[in-house]
């Protein structure tokens, strides 16, 4: 066989090693980056190695410091494994090499990312005729999207920022809930909008409608940006988009939804009061790596007025090849990029309508256990209602909740992360996974009854 092929077959055979390790293994790394470092060399070799050999070394050297994200036992951050389906394609998308940027030059891959965006649509109940990038993430999918919104309300205040730039031009307010993402606040230092404007939430982390109408009326009629949440990060609840989206336009505000997890409660009929009223907003933003299960990097920019995003993101060359009814490169903000909509059609059309709704109830559903389970271990206490896929849990005392956190991570049965909620030190579990079953809830219940019985602290 050729090298390349050779290779290949290395990487196949440590891939599937790894993924078979996965029910075992415990989800902690087990090296550090020092002994990574030793194992890979520090010395670049002055001549060619076998690409064989290079996929031995990097898998060996690497393997103990890897976690086992991809594990139904990683409840640390929200981050979802990769569905089977997905995992395959993107081993294609890596072979087959695309920039998917242009129809003309990659047919194939425009063609399914129209198939995959018109199916995310009516999946989330969002406007048919919205345009859909595919992103690095939901970072550069808040990017995208509020980018679109800062220059539709500018037009309207009579500014060009394509033509004429931020500098001189009228400030741009954006309110948010107390409780938003720090990924929007990083969104609007990269579009030059500064701090946004906290509003008030309730104790779920709710936007607060009132305080939203009351934080609207006394900014006139200045170009204001509104961004709600679907899905906060601590409690999974969910703001309430009937009537803070109704009050955002009438005071003529571009509204924004953060759903990087929760936008696919939309999904399930179980769930989808969660979003209702969220398909009135002007752009939604997304991560298909969490709750849909696709491979990085993925995140979904969705924007009503195709237009709008266009004016912000397109671009125009002599060399460019493009077409008239639009390319996938006036949707984002890169110009050479993986084919990530290969990923999101194989995942939905492997999983199907009720796929996807079974997937979203499964995730709640063991969201659920865990704060029943958690609720059983004496000195335990859930603090959030427990509406979607996240599980906020303390110990008594912060001190003793960060000694339960540090005896579960030596554990090693599952990885489980800290956070501070509301003044407090809290044990945050986010049930992503599409490969978590029952047993591994169970077994990650045995693990915090053993971190948090009595016993000697952990110094």
């Amino acid at each position: 066989m050729d090298a390349r092929e050779e290779a290949l077959r290395r990487a196949y055979g440590h891939a599937t090693r790894w993924l078979s390790s996965l029910d075992d293994r415990p989800v902690p790394a087990r090296a550090s980056v020092d002994e990574i470092v030793r194992a890979l060399g520090t010395g670049l070799p002055d001549g060619p190695s076998r690409p064989a050999d290079v996929v031995d070394l990097l898998a060996t050297a690497c393997e103990p410091g890897l976690t086992a994200f991809p594990s139904g036992r990683f409840y640390g951050f929200v981050i979802g494994g990769t569905e089977p389906a997905a995992l395959a394609t993107d081993w294609l998308v890596s072979a087959w090499d695309q920039n998917c940027v242009m129809r003309a030059v990659s047919p194939a891959y425009a063609a399914v990312e129209d198939v995959a965006g018109a199916w995310l649509l009516d999946l989330l109940g969002l406007p048919g005729d919205s345009a859909v990038g595919f992103t690095t993430g939901a970072t550069m999918a808040n990017f995208t999207c509020l980018a679109a919104g800062r220059d539709a309300v500018l037009r309207r205040a009579g500014r060009d920022v394509a033509r004429d730039g931020l500098a001189g031009g009228p400030a741009v307010r954006v309110l948010v809930g107390e409780d938003r993402h720090i990924t929007v606040d990083l969104a609007l230092r990269y579009l030059g909008l500064g701090r946004p404007e906290p509003v008030a939430s309730d104790g779920q982390g709710r936007i607060v409608p009132e305080a939203l109408r009351g934080a609207l009326a006394a900014g006139g009629r200045v170009p204001t940006i509104v961004v709600l949440q679907a899905g906060d990060i601590h409690s999974g609840a969910f703001d309430p988009f009937v009537e803070t989206v109704r009050a955002a336009h009438a005071s003529d505000a571009w509204v924004h939804v953060d759903g990087a997890f929760g936008l696919w409660a939309a999904a399930s009929p179980r769930y989808a009061h969660l979003t209702a009223g969220c398909a009135d907003a002007d752009s939604w933003a997304t991560d298909a790596h969490k709750t849909l299960n696709v491979p990085y990097d993925c995140g979904l920019a969705v924007v009503r007025d195709p237009s709008a995003v266009r004016a912000s993101m397109g671009l125009q060359g002599d060399y460019l090849i493009q077409d008239a009814s639009g390319d996938p490169i006036d949707k984002v903000p890169e110009l050479s990029r993986r084919g990530r909509g290969f990923t999101v059609w194989a995942a939905l059309r492997s999983l199907g309508r009720s796929g996807v709704a079974d997937l979203v109830e499964r995730l709640c559903r063991h969201a659920r256990a865990f704060g029943t389970g958690i609720a059983g271990i004496d000195g335990a206490g859930v603090l959030n209602d427990v509406v979607f896929t996240q599980v906020c849990a303390e110990f008594g005392s912060d001190e003793r909740t960060e000694e339960v956190l540090a005896r579960l991570l030596a554990d090693g049965t599952v990885w489980i992360s800290g956070s501070t909620w509301r003044g407090r030190r809290v044990m945050r579990i986010s049930v992503s996974n599409w490969s978590t079953t029952d047993e591994d809830v169970t077994r990650a219940l045995a693990a915090i009854r053993r971190a948090s019985a009595d016993g000697e602290p952990l110094h």
